[in-house]
């Protein structure tokens, strides 16, 4: 398999996630409404995150 070929199917893969994502914590945003899924990225501040995104958030 050359790597075109690898590049082509990692992203196929990517596609079918298996994670159990429905067990993540979610909350509306404060803007637009949308749900937002906890993310590692958010775990220390989970409770201040209010807005799904900068464009929210500069709206708010």
């Amino acid at each position: 398999m050359s790597r075109r070929d690898h590049k082509a199917d990692s992203t196929t893969a990517t596609a079918h996630f298996r994670g159990n994502k429905a067990s993540l914590p979610s909350k509306p945003c404060s803007v637009c409404g949308r749900p937002m899924v906890w993310r590692k990225a958010w775990a220390k501040n989970w409770a201040e995150v209010k807005y799904c995104s900068e464009a929210c958030r500069r709206k708010a």
